[in-house]
């Protein structure tokens, strides 16, 4: 896979405009890798309540035990690993499981098997075979994990070792594969998608990339390419969805932050909800009801009126199936 030439230029331009020099941008940031790879897991937090509960210790009203404890024990796992990354420890089995823990330590539980019990709390590595829910795919038995794991570990680390004569595509690229290849071993019952973004953020945070975040709204398409790269074993598939979806999220941070500073004259801030609508579609067309309402400010029933309304007067057109979809602005 060779990198777009889009999303180099949107890199070079997101650095050239200091956008990652701001005041707390590592924090912000981080905070935001945070909520969204919880998010893929269930939580309900957002990034403002993330941040005050991480900023002032104050529990979130509304939100569940389970929820905070989620997001406070990846805080600390991704505090340990940039730490890691930064000393640029080799990768081996026993530093994924101390990972591991940290992730899992206040939602995780003990299994009981026949070949003893364990502990996802502890970060151990699965004593059974799990697939992916009711009739679906089942992940490589349990025997196999401790050596995949560890071949996955020497593997990186050789690649690591040479990372100043690759380029930025091919880190890129290295880190899109450690997350896939380490969610196809899932060395745990749980918390496997969690420890795969982390470990892909760690080696981007390694060498200095842009970190790359899943946003939840992405859910399905990030899913979706997961499981075609592992039916087709065409890594290029979920490369090249990491690499559009980073075009995405770059073009929408670069474009916030212009405004931000009022250099962004090419677009009138629109006042109705449904002109917001039609702008921000034309930005991101895979945008959903819900993204759109947080991003407004408004109910997801009433995006679904404004989206119903834009439709009937052949203002916007959806394409494909309802999940998976996209929205064309004539």
């Amino acid at each position: 896979m060779v990198m777009a030439n889009k999303l180099e230029r949107l890199i070079t331009q997101y650095k050239e405009l200091g956008i990652d020099n701001q005041i707390d941008y590592d924090k912000f940031y981080l905070y935001s890798l945070i909520t969204h790879s919880t998010a893929i897991e269930g939580s309900t937090i957002t990034e403002l309540e993330n941040q005050i509960m991480f900023d002032h210790g104050v529990s979130l009203k509304g939100k569940s035990i389970i929820e905070q404890s989620m997001n406070l024990d990846l805080k600390t796992a991704y505090e340990q690993s940039i730490e890691l990354a930064k000393q640029h420890t080799p990768l081996s089995i026993e530093m994924l499981i101390s990972l591991s823990a940290l992730v899992m330590k206040n939602t995780g539980k003990v299994y009981k098997t026949i070949l003893g019990d364990f502990s996802s709390a502890c970060g151990d590595l699965r004593l059974l075979n799990v697939s992916a829910g009711i009739g679906g795919h089942s992940y490589m038995n349990y025997s196999k994990v401790p050596a995949k794991l560890a071949e996955f570990c020497e593997r990186l680390n050789v690649q690591r070792a040479k990372a100043s004569e690759m380029s930025v595509d091919d880190l890129y690229q290295m880190s899109f594969d450690a997350h896939y290849n380490l969610v196809t071993i899932h060395p745990w019952a749980d918390g496997n998608g969690r420890m795969a973004r982390l470990v892909m953020n760690m080696l981007q945070f390694e060498f200095g990339l842009i970190p790359t975040k899943i946003l939840k709204e992405d859910k399905e398409e990030y899913i979706k390419a997961l499981v075609a790269t592992r039916e087709t074993d065409n890594l290029d598939i979920f490369r090249s969805f990491m690499s559009s979806m980073m075009e995405r999220n770059l073009q929408n941070e670069i474009t916030i932050y212009l405004e931000s500073i009022g250099e962004n004259k090419s677009r009138v801030k629109p006042e109705k909800s449904s002109d917001k609508i039609i702008v921000f579609l034309a930005e991101d067309s895979k945008l959903s009801a819900a993204a759109l309402a947080e991003k407004i400010g408004i109910s997801v029933k009433a995006v679904e009126k404004h989206l119903a309304n834009l439709k009937k007067d052949g203002l916007i057109e959806h394409i494909g199936p309802a999940k998976g979809g996209h929205w064309k602005v004539k």
